[in-house]
Formats: structure tokens, sequence, C-alpha cells
């Protein structure tokens, strides 16, 4: 057995938002040089990223595993509450295990091996900015994981490959004149130009045999007080769709209904759409390498079928950034209830271990140790 859940346990009860994982990093890079590893790099790009490589000198593939290691924050009562809801803490926990088994006892004999613990995976930035640093420069092969919903697998079982949906957020920014309700006329009502686009971007449709979806999720408009116009609105817009091209399309059709809705009622319009997360593009040698060790560690009864999710993942930035990445990302099951993002979620933690056992897996049948 490894030390997964003693990680799981410490990590658990500090959770950090994303670019501020300050003692979450520590705690990992501390570790990594806890156990002999020499080639460590804190603070990658500029962020709280780290990065820890063993290179064998010896010929063979450039293996990077990735974990995230960010939280999220909840309003509980009025209070906000930082709190590992999306299991970051488990897959920074399973990576960290598998770095430690590794340097102990499997001694990487070909190629190179990277691990990566990623900030920011939620604001959807993280993986831009460690990409960005140059971690992928002549990776050949990477590979990720994530904790799964009960509906999706239970404890005991893993998917070979999570088909993420491409998501995007747009933020507008409405800007029209403040004036007296009284004297309405006197000014530009932005309140009203950010519905008109709610109810433009409702109007969109593509076509009905692909898999998308946009709604709004924010709305902000207050002059500070009752019976004066606002000259401000603030609307936020999700976006999803299972295909790349499909999202390249909805993302167009949107920014034009809600820069016209603006115009419309006399508003400038300002948008923030960096936030875009791209669809899954599994590699299938990445995921006959899952498959493999999925029937190794938990037999070919416990291997549940491929999952098409709407969720995103930041993870498939770096295919898209590198088109010539092989790419895999398994679901390890965990009894994972009553969901993911729930402020009340939680999954059995003994789960862990098979998530290391499936990496230790891979990595041998990839060759890299014995």
């Amino acid at each position: 057995m490894s030390h997964v859940l003693d990680y799981y346990n410490h990590l658990h009860t500090i959770p950090e938002l994303g670019f501020e994982e300050v003692k979450t990093s520590k705690f990992i890079a501390e570790k990594l040089a806890e156990f002999g590893y020499t080639n460590i790099q804190t603070g990658v790009g500029g962020t709280t990223g780290v990065v820890a490589t063993m290179d064998s000198g010896e010929p063979g593939p450039t293996v990077l595993l990735r974990a995230d290691m960010d939280c999220l924050a909840h309003n509980i009562d009025g209070e906000v509450v930082l709190r590992h809801t999306c299991g970051h803490d488990g897959h920074s926990s399973m990576l960290l295990a598998t770095a430690e088994e590794v340097i102990k006892y499997y001694p990487v004999s070909s190629g190179k091996l990277i691990f990566l613990f990623q900030p920011a995976e939620e604001l959807g930035t993280g993986a831009h900015a460690i990409a960005d640093a140059g971690v992928l420069e002549g990776v050949e092969y990477a590979f990720g994981a994530h904790v799964r919903p009960i509906e999706e697998a239970s404890n005991g079982q893993a998917v070979a490959a999570i088909y993420y949906a491409s998501s995007a957020t747009i933020q507008a920014t409405f800007t029209g004149v403040t004036s007296h309700a009284a004297r309405p006329h006197l000014g530009v009502n932005a309140l009203d130009a950010a519905v008109l686009a709610i109810n433009a971007v409702n109007t969109i449709h593509l076509r009905p045999t692909e898999s998308y979806s946009v709604k709004a999720t924010q709305f902000h408009a207050d002059s500070g007080v009752t019976n004066s116009i606002p000259g401000k609105a603030f609307v936020t817009w999700d976006l999803r769709a299972q295909l790349n091209p499909t999202m390249k399309e909805l993302h167009e059709k949107v920014i034009t209904a809600i820069t016209n809705a603006g115009q419309a009622n006399g508003c400038t319009v300002e948008y923030d759409d960096s936030k875009m997360l791209t669809a899954a593009e599994h590699n299938e040698e990445c995921i006959d390498l899952l498959k493999e060790a999925i029937s190794e560690v938990l037999g070919d009864e416990n291997m549940v079928p491929e999952v098409i999710t709407p969720g995103g993942e930041d993870f498939w930035v770096y295919t898209n950034r590198y088109p010539n990445l092989k790419a895999g990302f398994f679901g390890l099951g965990c009894d994972l209830k009553p969901g993911l993002h729930h402020p009340d979620m939680s999954f059995d933690t003994s789960a862990l271990e098979n998530g290391v056992k499936i990496y230790l897996t891979v990595l041998k049948n990839l060759g890299m140790i014995d």
C-alpha cells in the first residue's frame, strides 16, 4: 500500500483557490524533495505549479502525468467557504503517491517521466499558464484522471476515457447612462440591454443533431437606489458543446447576439471570453494503455464503458496547444455523491489506491519502469 491516504488527509484540510495554492504546492514540493527528486521546479510560469522530472538518460518516451490542485468556493449561509468538492486533493494525492512509488521501488529505466501538479483548473486558465511556460515541450504522452460520480462508476471501477465537452464562459458588461427613474429619456438603461441580450442568446439554434447548450448564469444590475436607471449591467453566460467545431459556431453567434442587443439599446458592450476549455480528443493508443491497466488492476468486469459528459476539463488545452501530443484521461470510480461541485460532496477515499496502481501499470506497459 502507498501513502496516498496520508497525503489526501493533509491536502483535504488546506483547500486553496486557483493560482493561490501556496500551502498545497509547498507541501507537494517538500514531499517530492523528501522522496529524493532533485529536479523540482516550483512557481512554474509564475504560478503555483510544481513539476518534478526523472530522466533515465536512456532512449524512450517522454511521459507526463498531471494532477490539478485547486478547490472551489461555496456560499454557505452567507459565508464563503473553501472546500475540495471536485476531488483535486485526491488527484494530487494519487500523483504524489505515484511519484513516491516510482522513485522508491520502480526507477525509470528508459525515457523521461514528468510529474505535473497544475494550478487553477477550475478557472480554466491553469493549463494555459503551464503550456505557456513550455512544460509540454517534447512530451509524447500525457495522462490525467478525475474521480467520478457514483452514477458513472462505483468504487472498484474505472473508466478508460472520459469524453469531456468544450466549455466556455462569456462575461459581458453593458454600459449605458444612469438617470433618474422619473426621467428615463435622459438615460440609457443597461438592465434593459442585458435582458434583451439574454433573450437574443436564447433564440440561438444550431443543428439538433449536435450536443450543445448556452444559458445565462449570472446577472447584476444595481445603481444603488430603487429610483435610478442603472448605467451598468453584467451578465455571465455558460456555453457547452460536445465537439470543438460546434463550440466555435456557438461562441461566434453568442458574441454577435449580445453585441447587437446591447447596441440596439444604445449601450456599449465589452466582454471577457478568455475562459475556453477544449473538448476531449483522446488518443487511441492511450485509451488502449488505460484499458489494459484498468483490466490488470481491477479486472475486465470493472471497466466501465467510455463516458460522455457535458462537463469541461482544462487538461485538453494541452492537446489543443500540442496537436501531436498523445493524451489519455481516465475516470476513477469511488462512490462519489451527491455530485461533483456539491458543497457536501464526499467519496470513498480507499479508491485512491486504485488510481496509483493504474498510473504505475501504464508506466510499466510503456516500458518506462520495471
